[in-house]
C-alpha cells in the first residue's frame, strides 16, 4: 500500500477550529475525532512543518519557528482568531498561539513543556523519539503487515494509547511511516534540548482546558504537568483521564470530542 502524506486537511463548518498533532505525527492523529468536530465546525489540521507531509523546516529554528508557520497556515485559511486544540508538542504551540491573541478557546490535551524547570526528565523523552524513528525507519517498509495483526497494532501503538482495538489498520500502518518519514526529527530534537519552551501564560485570556492520561508514558501525569498547574494555568480546567495514554484522542476518540465541544461550542 502507497501512504500519500499531505501537508493539511480541511473539512466540516462553522466556526474555526484547529488541530495540531504531537511530535512525529501527522494531521491523520485527529482522524478519529474529526467526524464529530466537523459536525460543529471548519476543522483545518495541518502536518507541522518536518514531519511527513508537512513543509520544510527553515535552516535555522527558533522558538518561533513552528506558531509563526501555524499563524501563517491561519492566515491563508482566513482564521483570524480559532479554537485551538493540540496535542503534545500541538497542545504547548496551541497555547503559545493562545498567548499571541490567536485562539477562541485552547483544549490541550497533555502539553509538552510542562515539566518543572530543573527536571531533565524530558530528555529521555527526547531520546525515545530518535530511537522510535530509527526504529521505525526499518519497520515501514512491513507497516501493512505489522498493522494487520493485534498484536503488532498493540506494538506500536502501545506508548501512546491504552486501548487499540479500535483504531483501523491502515491508521496504524500511517503512523509507523509517519514516523519513519519525520525528516525533521533529529534538528527539531536538537533545539529542543536548549530551549527554554517559552510560554507567555499571563497573555492568555481565553478558556482553557488542560486533558491529561494517568497512563500517558511519554509525558507523565502529573510530574510533565508541573509549570502548568503551578505557575502557567492553574485555574484552566483540569481534566485527568484515568487509564488513558499520551493521546487521548486515539484512546477514547469520543470522550475527547465532547471535551473539546464543550468549550469550542459553548
Amino acid at each position: 500500500m502507497s501512504y500519500p502524506f499531505i501537508p493539511w486537511h480541511r473539512g466540516g463548518s462553522g466556526p474555526p477550529l484547529i488541530c495540531l498533532h504531537g511530535f512525529t505525527g501527522t494531521w491523520r492523529m485527529w482522524e478519529l475525532v474529526l467526524p464529530a468536530l466537523e459536525r460543529h465546525h471548519d476543522v483545518l489540521a495541518p502536518t507541522l512543518p518536518g514531519h511527513a507531509g508537512g513543509p520544510h523546516l527553515p535552516e535555522a529554528l527558533s522558538d518561533d519557528t513552528l506558531p509563526d508557520r501555524i499563524e501563517a497556515a491561519m492566515d491563508r485559511a482566513g482564521f483570524e482568531r480559532a479554537h485551538l486544540v493540540g496535542n503534545s508538542l500541538g497542545g504547548f504551540l496551541a497555547l503559545q498561539l493562545a498567548a499571541r491573541g490567536r485562539a477562541c478557546s485552547v483544549v490541550a490535551l497533555a502539553p509538552a513543556g510542562g515539566w518543572a524547570e530543573k527536571d531533565a526528565s524530558f530528555h529521555r523523552t527526547l531520546d525515545y523519539f530518535i530511537e522510535m524513528r530509527e526504529l521505525m525507519a526499518t519497520l515501514a517498509p512491513d507497516a501493512d503487515a505489522i498493522a494487520a495483526t493485534p498484536e503488532g497494532r498493540r506494538r506500536a501503538t502501545q506508548m501512546i494509547t491504552s486501548s487499540y482495538e479500535h483504531i483501523p489498520p491502515d491508521l496504524v500502518a500511517h503512523l509507523i511511516v509517519g514516523v519513519a518519514r519525520c525528516t525533521g526529527a533529529h534538528r527539531m530534537v536538537d533545539y529542543a534540548r536548549q530551549s527554554a519552551w517559552p510560554l507567555a501564560a499571563s497573555q492568555i485570556d481565553c478558556p482553557v482546558r488542560i486533558v491529561w492520561g494517568t497512563e500517558d508514558r511519554l509525558l507523565p501525569w502529573p510530574a510533565s504537568a508541573a509549570r502548568y498547574w503551578r505557575e502557567w494555568l492553574p485555574h484552566a480546567d483540569w481534566v485527568v483521564l484515568d487509564g488513558i495514554g499520551h493521546c487521548p484522542q486515539l484512546d477514547v476518540p469520543l470522550e475527547v470530542a465532547q471535551l473539546i465541544l464543550g468549550i469550542s461550542s459553548g
